[in-house]
């Protein structure tokens, strides 16, 4: 599914994200769009918020399809 796809690489975004400011205390979202306040900053941060909680989904999808199927 699109959103799905979407959905994950919106984390992958995220978590190297996280993972500089972990390891190097550089946010490469607000670097690169003018900070963390900024609108676009504040947007992408929002999406990648939104495409966790999609991804919970999808720690359960597996099971509800199975148990359509058989």
């Amino acid at each position: 599914m699109i959103m799905d796809r979407i959905a994950l690489i919106l984390l992958i975004i995220g978590g190297v994200n996280w993972g500089l400011v972990g390891i190097f205390k550089f946010d490469l979202v607000a670097w690169a769009f003018g900070g963390q306040t900024a609108s676009v900053s504040r947007v992408i941060y929002t999406l990648v918020a939104l495409a966790a909680l999609w991804c919970i989904s999808l720690l359960f999808r597996d099971r509800i399809e199975s148990k359509d199927n058989g």
